[in-house]
């Protein structure tokens, strides 16, 4: 595999936006080319297709320009399908990548993949892109609340529907809340972005995430017995959460605009989403044990008290093939995942989506299991 330099300039590249799948078609010749270099053994050309969550669209838009800036032979199409789907279409051998909000389950891991070799070798995943996931809601007037896990998970599932409720406002001392009722948003589709949310409400709030006189735990699919309203991948929820004043939602922090949003309880204190804060929950967090090695899934440490950690956080992970039927496409896919997850890359998407950069730790560990990719 041919080794990229990145620079620091890719500054130049223009941000894109996503249509669909194709974000490779925005205008490359935007970009400043003195800016950049390459150094190359192989001059790489293809097309490489993904597809994922949607929660990282933005960042995968940063990516695929700086990427085909660097490698003008090469097409990359990331289709935000949502991570469900984009799992499936990997298992279907649609895809030769896939992002998912969360780490493939044990059945998939068994699951054969056509794009494999052997179709039920092995697979990669590790995490690529560090998120906050913002509670945020469309109140006029009001730009910021604080709500503990038990008020947030109360609102989701249907107990508390009012803004001025008692739970809301023990929090928000001076905070004139309307006597309105609150339409809660949720992902219509699975959605990985659904399963971390639920994940943290599982565990920083069992005793009010209940359904059916159990804890409700993880879901990727929103339980209809919690009701609310619901919107089809990310751009549904934002479009539903700006339709109408009293919505509250849930989706990836870059796509906040200007909604307000929610400081959730951590321990003592009120923390509000930022990149830095939701990076510390992988630092206190261990990695899932009894998984194969070229498997980086975090068991997120969901209900800590630390202080400064903000815990309702999407990891969305990178899922590929260790060994690809088609060596030009192990090839595109390697120089692909190793230009995301370099310094170069991990800023530039920083700079233009507000992903949290991962640690150079977790780097070198990606990057070893990328190596052995053929």
């Amino acid at each position: 595999m041919r080794k990229i330099t990145q620079i620091a300039a890719l500054a130049g590249v223009s941000a894109l936006v996503l249509s669909g799948c194709a974000a490779n078609e925005a205008a490359v010749e935007e970009t400043t080319s003195a800016a950049t270099e390459t150094s190359t053994a192989v001059v790489l050309e293809g097309t490489l297709d993904g597809s994922g969550a949607s929660s990282m669209a933005s960042g995968q838009e940063a990516w695929v320009a700086g990427f085909q800036e660097l490698n003008p032979g090469v097409t990359v199409n990331y289709n935000p399908t949502g991570s469900g789907t984009g799992r499936d279409q990997f298992e279907e051998g649609l895809t030769f990548f896939t992002g998912s909000d969360s780490s493939f389950k044990d059945e998939e891991l068994a699951t054969p993949h056509p794009n494999c070799s052997p179709a039920d070798g092995d697979v990669f995943e590790f995490p690529i892109w560090i998120s906050p996931i913002a509670v945020m809601f469309n109140l006029e007037g009001i730009d910021t609340l604080n709500m503990s896990p038990d008020t947030v998970a109360g609102i989701f599932t249907g107990k508390i529907t009012k803004w001025n409720d008692a739970a809301i406002a023990a929090d928000n001392a001076g905070v004139a809340l309307p006597d309105l009722a609150i339409t809660a948003v949720h992902r219509s589709d699975e959605s990985g972005t659904t399963g971390n949310f639920t994940d943290w409400l599982s565990k920083a709030a069992p005793n009010t995430w209940v359904l059916n006189g159990e804890n409700a735990g993880d879901l990727e699919a929103w339980p209809a017995e919690f009701g609310g309203e619901g919107g089809n991948a990310t751009s549904g929820v934002i479009a539903a959460i700006a339709a109408g004043n009293g919505t509250i939602g849930y989706a990836d922090a870059s796509r906040v605009g200007d909604f307000g949003t929610v400081a959730i309880g951590v321990g003592s204190e009120f923390v509000a989403y930022s990149s830095e804060a939701a990076a510390k929950i992988v630092d206190v967090s261990p990695i899932k044990e009894g998984r194969p090695a070229t498997t980086l899934a975090y068991d997120l440490d969901r209900d800590t008290t630390e202080s400064g950690v903000y815990p309702v956080v999407l990891i969305s992970y990178l899922q590929g093939c260790m060994d690809y039927a088609d060596d030009a496409k192990a090839e595109l896919v390697k120089a692909y995942a190793s230009y995301m997850l370099s310094a170069e890359g991990q800023e530039w998407a920083s700079q233009n989506a507000g992903n949290a950069p991962i640690s150079e730790d977790l780097r070198q560990k990606a990057l070893a299991i990328i190596d052995q990719v053929k």
